[in-house]
């Protein structure tokens, strides 16, 4: 129900009230341990015991649990070994194991490391900054996992936009060997991969996790509460007494294209071509890099996901292309997918997915001093066909404070071809962390469009409590009617939404072989201006996961849909004006996903827009000892809807359809840097079929030799873009100038 008069006021005075409660402090004391300068470098074949290079240094050890048994030592014990030359960090580890034979060892393709294999991970908060900081991780097999953290890990995982980048890709090595007393991996970071203060001598916070995946069991050296997870660098220990280099550093990274393309929108006629290109990086300092590219391509990046929409929202889609990828959580601003001011994927993609020719651009990011974050981007796109050229600049600051906190501000701006043609974002953000468990975090954007004046604004405010036991969270969020940002990502304009979320974590000594139980319960509403009820959702729901890695969901969901103007969910049927209160069940089904063969059953049985939807997830996983992995999804969705007469000049409506979406992904290694990988999608609402071959041979990061093939076949009632085939070869190297 709305809140009367002044909600608005109510909402923030009660976040103000939640923000002076104390939070607590963890007790627990960080460790610290000491890199040492190795007089040689260790020999890169993963075999720790026997290498020369560590027998002077003392290990790193004392792994705790946080599951199964939290606050336990470790059941096998794991050493880790810290040391450097004059370019490179070295780090050896030793995961001791009883029964190597029961390693559970994922396929070998760079980040594919889940929680449900054998791994080891460390955090490098390089700058002390308790907030930031680099991942690398590897399992058995010496799979390259690696990724940026940035504002704590806090917000979505995975594109960049949140606080976990795990499409950053640095260029490093690892080792890795399965023997008698478990299994041992060597790593090698070069300093010129990492980013740091002006010191010669620095102490880093670090923290390491291990995987025990047959045990289901996860452990830290400095330990952290369940809630918690490798990301709360403010938690870290300490790494003392790094010496770092000072040397310049270069790196130059050309490519040579060749492509052929046919059918769709741009290229009805079959089309072959070449085309060059480079990307630059330069460290003006340790800490500060500037990227250049020039006739930026990303013929290598994987094809989007098809996603089922059955509203009249926006979706949300992910940024893939690696030269926007570093440091791009710290250009997120706003409410990750819902709200972003800052949206990469705006720039050189049309609709469809079509992409536009990028002619150049420049960032600059970093760090300008120990707490100061700076960001600055200017990308120039190419006119072609019906998409115009437009030139795009980001300038972005964020003061670092104590205890997880910051202060921000943004400025976004897309100028076209022609007068009036442009589109401006203004705001300013902040994070307040208060004790250990609480943060509240907000931001207030205005955007400046012709034609669209006057109730231009946005804002948020959240307050977050996270316990071992508790998550709960209260938040306020508004945007105006002529909100419009246009280099970022708007699901829907002019509301005014209220969300809540109770959600508890119990551990039973010894209830039916049950590892945890996660009651909760959220809601959310959103009202438009005019105190409208546009739609409701509240989730009330019970996880419980055992032991042996069974998980079932048992929830219901009440929904509440306001449509004050028909619009067409599917080719021929539409959803009538009205308002549409609904209840529907929410059970979700998932085995042991450690096995060689896993797989999960969602479900949402229920009303739907004045009818009845069966909508059903199911999703099937192989894996094939350490190369070959396979994943199958089917998404079906069965809808009935009342017919409608043709009214006013509209169509007649069909009342019943379905919609089907099948995604094949597989992925073969033949070694961590050699790569084949699948990704076939279809449709049947919109007829599409998608197929997305590749394979790489990778030299370092996310260069190297790539062959590329992609085939679509749209015929979608929203922007069907027909059928196109495109089949690249792509040859890119990193040269390092100052070698």
């Amino acid at each position: 129900m709305r809140l009367p008069g002044n909600g608005s006021y109510c909402i923030l005075m009660v976040l103000l009230v939640f923000a002076l409660a104390p939070g607590a402090q963890n007790a627990w004391a960080a460790p610290t341990t000491e890199a040492i300068p190795l007089s040689e470098a260790p020999q890169l074949d993963g075999d720790v015991v026997d290498d020369p290079a560590w027998r002077s240094l003392v290990p790193a050890t004392g792994f705790l649990q946080v599951r199964p048994f939290e606050g336990a030592t470790a059941s096998e014990q794991t050493e880790v070994f810290i040391g450097y030359t004059t370019d490179t960090l070295y780090i050896g580890v030793i995961c001791y194991d009883s029964d190597p034979a029961n390693l559970i060892i994922s396929d070998g393709g760079r980040d594919s490391i889940t929680p449900e294999v054998d791994n080891f991970a460390v955090i490098i908060d390089s700058f002390k900054d308790r907030q930031n900081g680099f991942v690398f991780s590897t399992t058995p097999g010496a799979v390259e996992f690696d990724g940026q953290v940035v504002k704590g890990g806090a917000g979505s995982f995975g594109s960049g936009g949140g606080g976990f980048n795990l499409n950053w890709d640095a260029s490093w090595d690892v080792a890795a060997e399965v023997n008698e007393l478990g299994w041992s991996a060597e790593f090698a970071i070069p300093f010129k991969s990492l980013r740091y203060g002006g010191a010669n001598v620095q102490d880093w916070g670090i923290n390491f996790h291990r995987v025990i995946a047959r045990r289901n069991e996860l452990s830290f050296w400095a330990p952290l509460g369940r809630q918690h997870n490798l990301f709360r660098v403010s938690e870290a220990g300490t790494l003392k007494n790094v010496v770092v280099p000072t040397h310049r550093n270069l790196k130059i990274t050309p490519y040579i294209l060749g492509e052929h393309k046919s059918g769709g929108e741009l290229t009805p006629n079959a089309k072959r071509e070449g085309d060059w290109g480079f990307d630059a990086k330069y460290l003006l300092t340790p800490s500060l890099s500037l990227d250049l590219t020039y006739n930026t391509d990303f013929a290598q990046v994987e094809a989007d996901e098809v996603q089922v929409n059955l509203d009249r929202f926006s979706i949300f889609l992910p940024e893939k292309r690696p030269f926007f990828l570093e440091n791009a959580g710290q250009f997120s601003v706003g409410n990750p997918r819902e709200v972003e001011l800052f949206f990469s994927r705006r720039i050189g993609i049309g609709a469809g997915g079509v992409q536009q020719p990028i002619a150049a651009g420049a960032r600059l990011s970093g760090k300008v001093s120990g707490s100061t974050n700076l960001g600055l981007i200017h990308m120039q796109t190419q006119s072609v066909n019906a998409l115009a050229g437009n030139s795009y600049s980001v300038a972005r600051v964020n003061q670092e404070l104590a205890n997880r906190s910051s202060l921000g501000a943004i400025y976004v701006t897309r100028q076209g071809d022609g007068d009036g043609d442009y589109n401006n974002t203004i705001a300013v953000d902040g994070r307040w962390g208060i004790g250990d468990e609480i943060t509240i975090t907000g931001y207030v954007a205005q955007t400046e469009t012709p034609g669209k004046r006057g109730d231009d604004q946005a804002g948020s405010l959240r307050f977050n409590w996270d316990s071992e036991s508790w998550t709960n969270r209260l938040g306020y969020a508004k945007v105006g009617e002529n909100f419009n940002p246009e280099v970022g990502f708007l699901r829907r304009s002019n509301y005014e939404k209220f969300d809540v979320m109770i959600f508890n974590r119990t551990r039973p000594s010894d209830l039916w072989g049950l590892f945890e139980l996660r009651p909760h319960m959220y809601h959310r509403s959103y009202f438009s201006a005019d105190g409208y009820h546009e739609s409701g959702f509240t989730h009330i729901d019970n996880h419980f996961e055992w032991h042996n890695g069974l998980e079932i969901h048992t929830g219901i969901n009440l929904t509440h849909e306001g449509v004050r103007e028909p619009f067409e969910i599917n080719k021929g049927t539409f959803v009538p004006a009205g308002e549409y209160d609904h209840k529907e069940s929410q059970l979700v089904f998932m085995t042991d996903r450690k096995k060689a063969l896993s797989g999960s059953v969602k479900s949402f049985i229920g009303g739907f827009y004045g009818g009845d939807r069966v909508a059903v997830e199911t999703k099937v996983n192989y894996r094939l000892g350490d190369a070959f992995t396979a994943a199958l999804t089917w998404s079906h969705n069965d809808i009935q809807l009342a017919p409608l007469p043709a009214l006013d000049g509209n169509p007649a409506s069909a009342g019943d359809f379905r919609v089907n979406v099948v995604r094949l992904r597989v992925g073969y290694s033949f070694s961590p840097k050699i790569l084949f990988q699948a990704l076939v999608q279809s449709d049947d609402r919109s007829n599409l079929v998608a197929t997305n071959f590749r394979f790489s041979w990778l030299q370092a990061a996310n260069a190297g030799l790539f062959l590329v093939y992609n085939e679509v076949d749209d015929d979608s009632f929203v922007g069907g873009i027909g059928k196109r085939r495109e089949i690249a070869v792509k040859y890119s190297r990193i040269i390092d100038v100052f070698q």
